[in-house]
């Protein structure tokens, strides 16, 4: 499975700049794929001002993962 943006279609790699639908701004330092058919999976992002990571659903900040 591929991690890709949602409105472009292009595959996002770790360490790549992402915006969550609050606007702020971070690096994607992580990613676990979907377990089942039903899950999203969950990204880890390291958001600007910020010393740890966060962990979201892909759509929070405009991601999905793609077979």
């Amino acid at each position: 499975m591929q991690l890709i943006n949602s409105t472009t279609g292009q595959t996002v790699a770790i360490g790549d700049t992402v915006t969550t639908f609050r606007g702020e701004v971070g690096r994607l330092s992580g990613a676990t794929q979907p377990h089942t058919l039903g899950s999203t999976g969950r990204v880890n992002v390291t958001l600007n001002g910020v010393m740890s990571s966060c962990e979201f659903f892909p759509g929070v900040v405009g991601l999905e993962w793609k077979a």
